[in-house]
């Protein structure tokens, strides 16, 4: 047990583990997936997420293209529904649906989705890694709708607070591990978290 194994699960501890960006501007200003290689985090994750999810029916979990793919294909092995990647542009050999959306980093990409991909009235949770400025978010969102599927919800490991994520928590069910109201929310919102001060990667280690 190490000292970030420490404290209730109400702190979530395993936010601990995220690295701080080493490469500069291009890249995220974090990397949470190292949460996902240490076996009691990624489940320890993923078991306060479905609790938080609980009372929120969706019959299939969409994940973002690329890491929301994990957090996607986990939930809804979790609780028994089907997977549906939510790709960039040009990488499903099958009739797509696509839509452009500005990313974090203020590009415009393009996004796709298979058509018919589910039908209408399906309940379709959304997944990502992260969501920051939430154009990522918007086109998946979009995309769902055009087919005539309901989205069910939002989830991230964190979903910073702008006016475009507050207009998701007033239409959406959002569940995110960084809870919002914690001093974790604060440091996602300003984009450092203290924790970095202490970081060693050798901590989210696989036993």
């Amino acid at each position: 047990m190490t000292e970030y194994d420490k404290g209730p699960r109400e702190d979530r501890w395993y936010l601990n583990l995220m690295a701080p960006n080493t490469k500069g501007d291009k890249f995220a200003w974090l990397d949470p997936t190292s949460l996902y290689i240490n076996a009691r985090a990624f489940n320890d994750l993923l078991d306060d997420l479905l609790a938080d999810l609980d009372g929120v029916d969706f019959d299939v979990a969409a994940g973002l293209d690329a890491m929301g793919f994990v957090l996607g294909a986990a939930l809804a092995a979790r609780r028994g529904v089907g997977f549906l990647p939510i790709r960039k542009a040009g990488k499903l050999c099958v009739d797509t649906d696509a839509v452009s959306f500005g990313n974090y980093s203020g590009k415009t990409q393009d996004m796709e989705m298979r058509k018919p991909a589910f039908a209408a009235g399906t309940r379709v949770l959304l997944v990502d890694q992260w969501v920051e400025t939430g154009g990522t978010m918007d086109g998946a969102i979009r995309l769902v709708e055009r087919q005539g599927g309901v989205v069910a919800g939002l989830v991230a490991i964190a979903i910073e607070e702008n006016e475009r994520t507050e207009g998701y928590r007033q239409r959406f069910a959002c569940v995110s591990a960084v809870v919002p109201g914690s001093r974790w929310q604060e440091e996602c919102n300003a984009q450092k978290l203290s924790s970095f001060a202490s970081y060693r990667p050798q901590l989210a280690f696989p036993k």
